[in-house]
This record gives C-alpha cells, sequence and structure tokens, in this order.
C-alpha cells in the first residue's frame, strides 16, 4: 500500500497582506501530478487545509477540485481530518457528496465514519476517531484523530472521567489513553496500522507562521503518548518538515509553501510511505517546488537597496528589505523602492544613532496628527503614508465622539 502524507496546506493565506493563492494553484497542480506519477494508493491530508474557518470561495472551489482529481473517481481514497484553523462542521458539510468520490473528511475527534463502500474501497469497521477499510486486497486500520481541543477531548472521554484520578489526567495523558486504547482494540498483524493526527508533540520546532495550540506547554503531546505499536504516524500543525524526536516512524510533512521568513532555510515538501502488514513502512521525502522563494535583504543605505532591486526586479520573490541609515526613510523611497519591486513585503530601517524624538514648543500646542506623525517616524524610521494617516485620524475621531456621548449621558 503507497500512501502520501500532506497536511496544512492553509489555502487562502496572507503573507502579511499579500496574497498566496497563486502560488497555491501552482502547487496543487504539481501535487495532482505527484500522486499520480507515484502511483499513491491513499492520500492523508492531516488538517488545516484552510487558513481560517471562514474560506474564500476561490480557497474552497481550489481545495475541491483537487481532492476529486487525486481520488479519480473513487480510485484513490483520500482521508482528510481537521486541523485547529479549520471550521469543522464546514469543512465535512460535503461529505455526502464526497463518499461517492472515496473522499473521507473527518471534523472532530468524535467523527464515526459510516461502513461501507467509499468509490472502490470499503470501511469496514470505524469508531469514534478510528476506521478499518480494505484498500486493494490490503487491510490498514487507521487511528484518525483531528485537533482535539480540550473540549473536544472533554465531549469523547466525559464517561470515562467519572473519578478524581481521572480528572486529574493532564491533556497529554489523555491522549495518550485514547491512543493507546484505539491501538489496543483495533491494531491487527494482519492490517497496516496507521495512525494521523493534528497535534503538537512536546521537543518539536515551531515557525513564526503557527497558530500556538499547545498554550505554554497545556496542550502539547509527551512523544511517549503516541501509539508505538503504529508503522507510521502522519501529523499536521507545524510547518517545518520534521521527524519526531524520540521516535522512528513519526513525522511532520510540512506545510507545502514557505508561510513566514522564518522558513527560509530548507525545502517544503510530503512523505510517501510504502506500508504493508507485519513489517517496517519504508518513508521517502517528495519535494516541492518554491513557486515564490522569500528573501531577507540587509542593505547599507537607501542607494545600496535601490540599485540591489534594479539589479533583481525581473526575480519573483517576496522581499523583506533591511536598510541600515542615518536618517530616517522617506515615503518618497518608500515608493521608488516599491515601483521597482512590487513585492516589497516590509521594508525595515535600523538607525544607526537613534535619537529621541524632541517637540519644539508645548506638546499641548501640536495638534494630534503631528503626534502621531512624530511618534511614527520616532518609532518606526519611516513616515506614516497618507492611508495610516486618513485611518488614524478616522479612529481618533470615532473615540472622540463616543467620549463626548458619554460624557452627555
Amino acid at each position: 500500500m503507497r500512501i502520501l502524507h500532506t497536511s496544512d496546506w492553509h489555502l487562502g493565506k496572507n503573507l502579511e497582506g499579500f496574497s498566496r493563492m497563486d502560488e497555491q494553484e501552482r502547487f496543487i497542480e504539481d501535487f495532482i501530478n505527484i500522486v499520480d506519477k507515484n502511483n499513491i494508493d491513499m492520500v492523508i491530508i492531516a488538517g488545516d487545509i484552510y487558513d481560517n474557518g471562514n474560506p474564500s470561495a476561490r480557497a474552497e472551489k481550489m481545495f475541491y477540485d483537487c481532492i476529486k482529481k487525486v481520488s479519480n473517481k473513487g480510485e484513490r481514497l483520500v482521508l482528510i481530518i481537521a486541523g485547529n484553523h479549520d471550521n469543522p462542521e464546514r469543512l465535512v458539510a460535503a461529505s455526502s457528496l464526497a463518499y461517492d468520490e472515496g473522499i473521507i473528511l473527518m471534523g472532530t475527534p468524535k467523527t464515526i465514519v459510516p461502513k461501507g463502500k467509499y468509490g472502490n474501497f470499503k470501511v469496514i469497521n470505524s469508531d469514534l476517531a478510528c476506521l478499518e477499510i480494505e484498500v486493494k486486497e490490503e487491510k490498514a486500520v487507521i487511528i484518525s484523530l483531528p485537533y482535539p481541543s480540550e473540549k473536544r477531548l472533554n465531549e469523547i472521554l466525559s464517561k470515562e472521567m467519572d473519578n478524581d484520578e481521572d480528572r486529574r489526567k493532564t491533556y497529554s495523558e489523555r491522549i495518550g489513553d485514547i491512543f493507546s486504547n484505539l491501538q489496543e482494540k483495533y491494531y491487527k498483524d494482519n492490517t497496516v496500522n496507521l495512525a494521523i493526527s493534528h497535534i503538537f508533540v512536546n521537543g518539536s520546532e515551531e515557525t513564526d507562521s503557527e497558530r500556538p495550540i499547545q498554550l505554554g506547554g497545556s496542550l502539547a503531546v509527551d512523544v511517549d503518548k503516541l501509539p508505538k505499536k503504529a508503522q507510521y504516524i502522519g501529523l499536521g500543525h507545524l510547518h517545518k518538515p520534521q521527524k519526531v524526536r524520540g521516535i522512528d516512524n513519526a513525522y511532520y510533512s510540512g506545510s507545502p509553501l514557505p508561510y513566514s521568513k522564518s522558513e527560509r532555510g530548507y525545502s517544503k515538501g510530503c512523505k510517501i510511505i510504502e506500508a504493508h502488514p507485519g513489517k517496517k513502512a519504508i518513508i521517502e521525502e517528495v519535494y516541492f517546488n518554491n513557486y515564490k522563494p522569500i528573501e531577507v535583504w540587509h542593505c547599507n543605505g537607501i542607494k545600496e537597496a535601490i540599485n540591489k532591486c534594479e539589479e533583481n526586479k525581473e526575480k519573483d520573490m517576496w522581499l523583506y528589505l533591511h536598510i541600515k541609515t542615518k536618517e530616517y526613510i522617506s515615503t518618497e523611497d518608500i515608493k521608488a523602492l516599491k515601483e521597482i519591486k512590487k513585492d516589497i513585503v516590509e521594508i525595515v530601517p535600523e538607525i544607526e544613532e537613534k535619537r529621541e524624538e524632541t517637540f519644539n514648543g508645548n506638546i499641548k500646542e501640536k495638534s494630534m496628527a503631528e503626534l502621531f506623525k512624530s511618534f511614527y517616524l520616532n518609532q518606526r524610521g519611516i513616515e506614516a503614508s497618507e492611508e495610516l494617516m486618513d485611518l488614524f485620524l478616522s479612529i481618533a475621531q470615532e473615540e472622540d465622539e463616543y467620549e463626548t456621548e458619554e460624557t452627555c449621558d
């Protein structure tokens, strides 16, 4: 059985307000080709399909078009679980239509997949967060645990938490109990035994683009709580592809695109697993293209920054620009840079000798706009744009009107 594990597509995600959907569409085209080229029997997507619980129509169409092509009218099984960014109810809303295409959508840990035929495959047995399937004369048991928030976890453990000892168990211990009970009950010697989930495992490496789910460690899972009898454990949530420390067969596939500048130093990809009952799984990496790289430049002065932008103006990239300067960067300089390179994400002035702003005259004599301009210039090293000034004054006016109404009342 050949299985492909991916996760954290975050369809609809922006980079500091810049859309990444053109890149995501190119990734999906390549992803479909990778699945076909590698003769995959089952595709697993381990959560965070969308970047938020209310995805755009374009993002949803992109996703449904993709999984329909990947399933190939039920020839290939597609199993999808919700992540912490997904709205579980919305994700599974199309389940009745998806079943005929060989697509299984699981929204919460209490999801029980109905037994029956899904395209050319069968769900032989199912339970909370677990299912047994038949794929081309081989059977697989898959512990499938969508993002288990505290609330969702309590919903499936409420009957078992009837004494003080159970109620005192940590989040990690409760996750461990679920994995342990399911593997003891359903894993067999004659089945391919897998597990997928959207969780944070202690000791794993985070990036700047994930929304934290561990809350200072309270929602983190210890590595010894993962199902030890699984031949492969496919995880979602972390965007850096990585093997989980302390265990040989657990992996985060990572996101398909770099979603922050902290993700520049490594390649993105997916895992392909060759698994058969009673044998050690063979795991390989297939890499994705980086359609529009994120770059960070450090320049000595505006002139060098402008020259470097001119030299690279045809290169397609997302650019973070750090400029060493003794003076503040004017709006004219910013405009000149952005006219050369359209996709400058951020300009960061690094002022060598920063002086505290001093005001001539009485501060009370300055207008709100003048005070904000001075503050912004002093803090950021660049002048506030007209759009930002308009927004600030609009908010300030609303606040002033609110205070006036409160006084009158």
